[in-house]
């Protein structure tokens, strides 16, 4: 693998940093022996070293500075508009520096959120990048597909900022899962590199009243998790006063009984009072378990750049926070207690000449390639001196499992839902990484007891049950792929994936908008669809279209024990996140069963079955559907050309388009509901590439757009059987 190579405080790819340096010798050192051995707290703490602190401050507000001049309207000098998402971190940048000083284990990972640009300037992130990723250029962040804040830092030789999201929240639950892996690592897995390694949720004060905190809190104190939450008070939700966020407008207040948390509160204008609270949290994060740290700071601009708080705040308001400016109180505590006033002006002349280089290297870079846009949607071949992706296997790990696509030639005849445990069980024994978690999947053995017996197997730290939080649960799985483990995390019923909605499209989208910097290579077992003669509108819900909507994502949909054996691990040894959606009728039933085909066995995504040869017409279908269609099909011996897809995303585009040009007719059949489901895509390709060969209209039978209904006399109202099916059948057959 091409590793990029080191870089200062952090890890990238070849990022070059310029970064001052002090001689101890030199008279522009700092204050004499006597001032520091005199200096209060922190700032005689070795620990801390302010004059980097001091350094990468004065970075951040430059920028800043920068950004909001250039896209600020002046009499004399027209707008630049080049930063189209401006958020200044001005007010927050003193304490976030002192964080980042903190950070020191090669493999702590980070969540951060759209201010914390000076955490990664601390981490080493180059001024270029700093100032080309807001500006859109090419490289960066995203080259130029996301926005320039969404931050990113692959940890190829030092600490890890976890990929940003655009939602506020978000990056709670997988730090918890990256806090959890990073364990895992050290305790089960042996790996003693990983000790004391810890993660870091930042975040405002309008974060705690999302979903995703309180889940990642739930995780982290139930499971003691080394792991700091880091929340950044300053008082506004854009305009909405933190009040309104948590009672009181003070989240650690609420916290301090909180059971398993270590709680700290505090000013983040006093920078050597919160480098107190800072090295007090992340020491016991490191040590002992999950800990929360409040720091009050200012808000010392509008929310962003287009925003103007003087339309919701008085005047008096923003001076009372301009006054408490933390970069003011810095530099009075150390100067000259800990650095001279020479040293400090250097500092400063330093940073006016580093910010205007990489100012000028950035304003160089060249747009990004517009002929590259649809790269790194899914994994590819990389060219040239491209890197992998940081997170799940690596490529000479997957070549060790091995595989084949040759099932075995005898083997026990196996229901769908033993096929997807033995598989399982396979891939826990041979890989250490695998994880498979998710509510009731440990001693229970799930709901539909697939899981059943891997724990007693495999251990609690192995296969383990969750609290009731899909979006915890999709969190934490990100956060344990990014960290190289294979987790296996299990939606107990398709319709509960919608709390965790978020966590799945920020997933499927991750390698695109890192362009390739990242990727989560999560499995998601998730049941559905109508069970054995009942239905309702949660638990017998499909939505497949939902997934193969959402880009980035693979969609498995197999119809028998066969198929969901290879398809499963080849998810599991895979580079995409997959939906691997195990249908109830199938698991309450005999429908499915078959041979198991071995340990070894792979099937590759995207390649159809043909189940029936004919040449009337083309049947497509998928899921439990097959079943009703083969009965309807056997009824019509060589009429029949009847294709199972096995996966939704991708499709077999060219099994399907070749049997239309040989049949000329063409009936789609799907569980989901018509209007908008996956057969509107089938056979919209099949009229734009197919048109000529069609003999009739390209059909479509599907359930009616109503939820599913509960009696099973409303049930079969609605759903396609193989009556029905056989009547579209002949319809088109005789057309």
């Amino acid at each position: 693998m091409n590793i990029p190579p080191e870089r200062d405080r952090g890890a990238g790819f070849t990022w070059p940093l310029t970064r001052i340096t002090f001689d101890a010798m030199s008279p522009t050192h700092a204050a004499s022996a006597k001032q520091r051995a005199a200096a209060p707290g922190s700032l005689s703490d070795p620990r801390f070293d302010w004059r980097r602190i001091v350094h990468d401050v004065l970075v951040s507000r430059a920028l800043d500075d920068l950004e909001e001049t250039t896209n600020r309207n002046r009499a004399s000098v027209p707008r630049e508009h080049l930063v189209l998402y401006q958020f200044s971190a001005r007010g927050h940048d003193v304490c976030q520096s002192i964080l980042g000083s903190q950070l020191t284990h090669r493999h702590d990972g980070i969540g951060a959120y759209y201010r914390s640009r000076p955490l990664l300037l601390s981490l080493g992130l180059p001024i270029a990048d700093a100032l080309g990723s807001p500006l859109g250029r090419a490289g960066g962040f995203s080259d130029g597909r996301d926005i320039g804040v969404v931050c990113n830092m692959p940890g190829w030789n030092g600490p890890t900022v976890l990929p940003m999201s655009g939602d506020v929240g978000s990056q709670f639950t997988p730090t918890t899962g990256w806090a959890q892996a990073a364990r895992h690592r050290r305790s089960t897995l042996d790996e003693s590199e990983w000790t004391g390694a810890l993660g870091v949720a930042l975040g405002g004060e309008a974060s705690v009243a999302t979903n995703g905190f309180w889940s990642a809190l739930t995780i982290a104190t139930t499971l003691r998790l080394p792991m700091l939450f880091y929340i950044e008070d300053n008082g506004l939700g854009i305009s909405v006063k933190g009040e309104m966020q948590t009672p009181g407008g003070n989240i650690a207040a609420n916290l301090a009984s909180f059971s398993g948390l270590f709680v700290r509160d505090g000013d983040g204008c006093d920078p050597a009072g919160a480098a107190t609270l800072i090295a007090e949290c992340v020491d016991h994060a490191r040590a002992t378990g999950p800990a929360l740290l409040r720091l009050t700071v200012p808000r010392l601009s509008s929310h962003s750049g287009p925003d103007n708080q003087k339309g919701y705040r008085t005047g008096e308001e923003i001076a009372a926070d301009v006054a408490r400016d933390p970069l003011v109180k810095l530099r009075q505590q150390v100067v000259p207690a800990v650095i001279s006033e020479r040293e400090w002006s250097a500092i400063e002349a330093d940073v006016s000449r580093e910010v205007t280089e990489g100012a000028d290297v950035a304003r160089a870079r060249p747009a990004p390639d517009p002929a590259n846009v649809k790269r790194f949607i899914y994994a590819e071949p990389l060219r040239g001196d491209e890197i992998p992706a940081f997170g799940g296997l690596t490529q000479e790990e997957r070549e060790t499992l091995g595989g084949t696509e040759q099932p075995a030639d005898e083997g026990d005849v196996v229901r769908f839902a033993e096929a997807v445990r033995r598989t399982l069980a396979v891939e826990l024994k041979r890989n250490p990484k695998v994880l498979v978690f998710g509510e009731d999947v440990g001693r229970k053995g799930g709901v539909h007891l697939v899981t059943e017996g891997l724990q007693k197997r495999f251990g609690a730290e192995r296969v383990f049950d969750t609290s009731l939080s899909e979006e915890g649960i999709i969190g934490r799985a990100v956060g344990m792929a990014l960290n190289g483990l294979v987790p296996v995390a299990e939606i107990q019923f398709r319709k509960y994936a919608d709390p965790a909605h978020e966590q799945l499209n920020n997933c499927g989208t991750m390698r695109w908008r890192t362009a390739n910097r990242f990727a989560a290579p999560i499995v998601v077992r998730m049941p559905g669809g109508f069970g054995k003669d009942v239905g309702d509108p949660w638990h017998s819900v499909t939505a497949e279209v939902t997934w193969a909507h959402a880009l980035g994502w693979q969609v498995a949909m197999p119809s028998n024990a066969v198929d969901a054996v290879g398809l499963l691990r080849a998810a599991m040894r895979g580079s995409n996140p997959t939906i691997f959606f195990e249908h109830r009728a199938l698991l309450m039933t005999s429908d499915g069963s078959a041979r198991y085909p071995g340990d070894d066995y792979v099937l590759p995504f995207g390649r159809a079955t043909r189940l029936r040869e004919g040449d009337g017409m083309t049947l497509v279908t998928w899921g439990a559907m097959v079943h009703r269609c083969l009965e309807a099909a056997d009824a019509r011996s060589g009429d029949v050309d009847l294709l199972d897809l096995r996966t939704v995303m991708p499709w077999d585009r060219d099994a399907v388009l070749s049997s239309v040009r040989r049949t000329g007719r063409c009936l789609i059949v799907h569980e989901d509901t018509q209007t908008a489901g996956f057969g509107a895509e089938i056979a919209a390709v099949v009229a734009r590439e197919a048109f000529w060969h069609l003999d009739a209209p390209v059909d479509r039978l599907a359930v009616e757009d109503v939820p599913m209904p509960y009696n099973p006399v409303l049930l079969n109202a609605v759903l396609p059987d193989s009556e029905r099916i056989g009547e579209r059948m002949d319809a088109l057959l005789n057309s």
